[in-house]
């Protein structure tokens, strides 16, 4: 029999958040030990971060880890074995190997950890293997595959979660936590970005590690094996998620909010062929490689509120990192770039920054507060330990994932409809709601209380 969607709504018991996800409560009992059985599709240099943090906790059991190449296992091996942890089972069986972990029933959820192009149909086979799923950024490198991950999730009732870590970051928290303490006024724009040079990422021998080598594809190691042809072949934003994240929580996308147009633009390329020139030769021949991603991307996003959000993808020229943030409303703003504050009539002088330390102190997020030693020397400032502690959390307790899977797709769809929108010249599109109308009666509880 075919169930409507409004029955479907009605019998599910998180519709009262608004999601259309049915309930993970007894989908698989929970062991007597509490501990969360854990497989790893990727376990390549990022995976392997995730690993060693599982590893290191007493409530998560590594049950299998799949790759398809050996050095990624060995190496994941040897963390394993310096661990003082039992092995997992080790599956490498070519591109389709990771279907053989899903069939193990004593795995409870993954961490995927793979090339861009894998995420969706991983994804959507780990749902309906009836696992959790985190998976790195990005999903959806479609609109359509954006809809086939909702589909799925609404369909099998899983959970998915992209482990976006940077809305975890302690100053992007602080930040938040101020903006719901209004402040900064009312939210009248929000910047963010990719801002990162990922020269020698892209271009990588193996043999000089990230020092930076002119070579990609077969011939190259961990990510520019596969990262660098999307700058080919590609051109958008490519990597939203990192900037379009902590500001989306801050002005409740997908809950009482949402994305409604997007408008992008590119600059021209040059950056990776003189990089090419410069390292290797004007003779080598990737020097003859067309690039066909602008050097900076810039986009521009409306809210259904009114609030403005520009995003910036800029990693193929020098620079220092940084993600731009800039949090601006009726009362003040914060800019990382500068690391300021300014809070009309509080800050010690009119129109002059405040160093945004002293505020950010100040308003550092009870979460950070609680945990933020156990998060100490985990990758990225810690961040990385905040990210995979949310997904283990609700695996342990059957809930919905803080960041969930409309929040996957959301933030992924921002790729798609960029490279629409610089294909038609810079004309403005439409963003879908994945919500299907479920973002006007959702609550936002990202991060509040002692949840995640």
């Amino acid at each position: 029999m075919k169930t409507s969607r409004r029955d479907f709504i009605k019998t599910t018991a998180i519709a009262g958040a608004g999601l259309s996800l049915a309930s993970a409560e007894n989908l698989f009992a929970a062991t007597a030990d509490t501990k969360v059985r854990l497989g790893f599709i990727g376990v390549g240099l990022r995976g392997q971060n995730h690993l060693d943090l599982a590893l290191r906790r007493n409530d998560v059991e590594v049950v299998a880890i799949c790759d398809v190449q050996q050095r990624m296992i060995d190496m994941s091996k040897e963390l394993i074995k310096k661990s003082g942890k039992p092995m997992p089972q080790v599956i490498m069986d070519g591109d389709y190997g990771y279907k053989k972990l899903l069939e193990n029933k004593n795995i409870d959820a993954v961490v995927i950890a793979t090339p861009w192009e894998w995420h969706t149909v991983m994804c959507i086979d780990a749902m309906k293997a009836k696992k959790y799923v985190g998976c790195e950024v990005i999903t959806g490198m479609t609109i359509e595959e954006c809809w086939e991950i909702v589909r799925t999730s609404e369909e099998t009732g899983m959970p998915l979660m992209m482990l976006e870590n940077v809305c975890y970051r302690r100053d992007v928290m602080a930040v938040l936590n101020m903006v719901r303490q209004n402040i900064f006024g009312e939210i009248v724009h929000l910047q963010g970005g990719y801002q990162h040079d990922l020269r020698a990422v892209k271009f990588n021998d193996g043999k000089q590690a990230y020092g930076g080598g002119v070579e990609f594809g077969d011939k190259a190691f961990s990510e520019a094996k596969w990262r660098t042809f999307h700058s080919v072949t590609r051109d958008g934003d490519l990597y939203p998620t990192h900037g379009i994240g902590p500001v989306a929580m801050m002005v409740d996308i997908n809950r009482g909010n949402r994305f409604t147009e997007l408008v992008s633009y590119s600059t021209k390329s040059r950056g990776l062929h003189e990089y090419i020139v410069k390292v290797g030769g004007e003779n080598h021949p990737n020097a003859k490689v067309n690039f066909r991603l602008g050097d900076i991307v810039t986009t521009m996003i409306k809210t259904a509120k009114g609030e403005t959000i520009l995003l910036q993808h800029d990693t193929n020229l020098p620079r220092p990192y940084s993600l731009g943030f800039r949090v601006q409303g009726t009362n003040g703003i914060w800019m990382d770039v500068n690391n300021s504050i300014y809070i009309e009539g509080k800050s010690k002088e009119p129109h002059n920054w405040d160093n945004a330390k002293e505020w950010l102190d100040k308003y550092d997020h009870p979460l950070w507060k609680k945990y933020g030693n156990d998060a100490a020397g985990a990758g990225h400032g810690g961040m990385d330990w905040f990210v995979l502690n949310a997904f283990i959390e609700a695996v342990k307790k059957k809930t919905n994932t803080p960041q969930d899977v409309y929040d996957a797709v959301t933030w992924s769809a921002i790729t798609p409809l960029s490279e629409s929108s610089i294909r038609l010249g810079g004309e403005t599109v439409e963003f879908p709601d994945f919500t299907k109308g479920q973002w006007m009666y959702r609550k936002n509880d990202f991060a509040t209380g002692d949840s995640y």
